[in-house]
C-alpha cells in the first residue's frame, strides 16, 4: 500500500498509562504498546503522542518539587530515556521510531505546520513511526499545550487523521455506575457531564480534557475512541470500535486550511459580537465592525482571535484583517474585521 493511500491514525498515551505509581516508566506497558501497534502498522500511517518524559527524568533531580525549571530539567533527562525504551521494544518488530518534539509555533505558523507534515510523510514512506511530545525543555509557559491531549488533537485534525485514540487507565468513559459507555454520538453537555474531574497525580489531563478535545476532533470529522492499553489487542479493537468508548465523527466538508485554522492556530485575542453579527456569521458572512460589542483581548492584524456571542460562548475563530486597536471609538461601521474565508464556525 502506498504511503499516501493509508489512513492516518494518531494514538495518545498519557503519563498515567505508561508509568508506575512511583513515576518510573512501566516497561511492560511500553512493550505492550509496541506489540499492539505493530499489529496495525501496515494498515495506517501512525503517530504516537506519548507523555512520560518528565516522569521518567524527575527521579534523577535532587529534591524535585515540580517547579517549571525542574520540569524542564526532568524533561531533558527523560526524553532520551523514553525514546530509548520505545526504540528497544519496537526494534523487536523491525519498526524504527523517530522523535518529534513539538511547540505551539509549529502549529500557529501555517508554513511550519506544513513542514512538520512533510517530515512525517517522509518518515511514513520509510515505515518509521514518529513519537511526538511537547518540547518541555524550551516551551514558554504561556505558549504550552494544555496537555498532550491537545497536541494529539492538533496533529489529528491538521493531518486529516481518520481516527484518534486516547489511552486511559480506566478503559473508556464511565457512566455514573462506573460502567464503560460504549458509544457517544455527540459530545454535548450531557456527555461532558460524564467526565470525572479528578486528575492523575502523574499527568496534566483527565477525562474532562479528553472529552473537550474529542469534541473538537469529532466536529472536524474524526472518529475518537477512548480505550485502555491494558485491554488485550486494545488498539486493534479500538480502531474497529469494539472496545472502550467510541465517539462518532460529525459531518465535515471543511477544507484542510480551515481545519488548521480551527485547531492548530495560536489564538491571541478575543472579541464579543452581538446577536446580529452572530446570525450573519452563521450565514457565512464576513465579520464587520458594526457587529462587535467589545474587544475582550487585543490582537494584531493577521493574528487569530476567538469570537464569542453575548452569552460569552466561543462560536468561531478568525484571522484578523485589522488590529483590535482600529475597533476603538468612532470606528467605520463597515470595516471588515475578518473575511468570511478566514472565519471558522465552531
Amino acid at each position: 500500500m502506498k504511503t499516501s493511500t493509508k489512513p492516518i491514525l494518531v494514538i495518545k498515551f498519557g503519563t498515567a498509562s505508561i508509568t508506575r505509581e512511583n513515576g518510573e516508566l512501566n516497561e511492560n506497558v511500553i512493550a505492550e504498546i509496541a506489540q499492539q501497534v505493530s499489529a496495525v502498522h501496515n494498515q495506517y500511517n501512525i503517530v504516537l503522542v506519548s507523555s512520560g518524559a518528565v516522569a521518567a527524568g524527575k527521579r534523577y533531580l535532587k529534591g524535585y518539587s515540580g517547579s517549571i525549571s525542574e520540569r524542564k530539567a526532568a524533561a531533558a533527562i527523560g526524553n532520551p530515556i523514553l525514546l530509548n525504551r520505545y526504540t528497544h521494544y519496537f526494534s523487536a518488530y523491525g519498526i524504527p521510531i523517530a522523535q518529534s518534539l513539538c511547540e505551539r509555533r509549529h502549529f500557529s505558523s501555517r508554513n511550519q505546520f506544513l513542514q512538520l507534515k512533510k517530515t512525517y510523510e517522509e518518515l511514513w514512506a520509510s515505515g518509521i513511526i514518529p513519537i511526538a511530545n511537547e518540547n518541555d525543555v524550551v516551551s514558554d509557559l504561556e505558549l504550552k499545550f494544555s496537555d498532550n491531549d491537545e497536541l494529539a488533537t492538533l496533529i489529528a485534525v491538521g493531518f486529516g487523521a481518520s481516527q484518534l485514540l486516547f489511552s486511559t487507565s480506566v478503559g473508556g468513559v464511565l457512566d455514573k455506575e462506573g460502567k464503560i459507555v460504549p458509544e457517544i454520538p455527540v459530545i454535548d453537555e450531557s456527555a461532558l457531564g460524564l467526565a470525572d474531574t479528578k486528575k492523575s497525580s502523574l499527568g496534566l489531563g483527565g477525562m474532562v480534557s479528553k472529552l473537550t478535545f474529542t469534541r473538537l476532533a469529532t466536529r472536524m470529522g474524526i472518529e475518537v475512541v477512548i480505550f485502555g492499553i491494558s485491554t488485550p489487542n486494545g488498539i486493534a479493537l479500538a480502531t474497529a470500535g469494539k472496545t472502550g468508548t467510541r465517539c462518532l465523527p460529525q459531518p465535515c466538508s471543511m477544507p484542510a486550511r480551515k481545519k488548521w485554522l480551527a485547531s492548530g492556530s495560536l489564538v491571541t485575542g478575543r472579541l464579543q459580537v452581538d446577536e446580529g453579527a452572530h446570525k450573519a456569521l452563521e450565514k457565512r458572512h464576513s465579520l464587520l465592525a458594526v457587529g462587535v460589542k467589545q474587544v475582550l483581548e487585543k490582537f494584531e492584524c493577521g493574528e487569530v482571535f476567538e469570537i464569542v456571542n453575548e452569552q460569552e460562548q466561543v462560536i468561531a475563530v478568525a484571522r484578523a484583517k485589522v488590529s483590535s486597536d482600529s475597533l476603538g471609538g468612532g470606528r467605520t461601521q463597515n470595516l471588515e474585521v475578518a473575511h468570511a474565508d478566514d472565519i471558522v464556525l465552531l
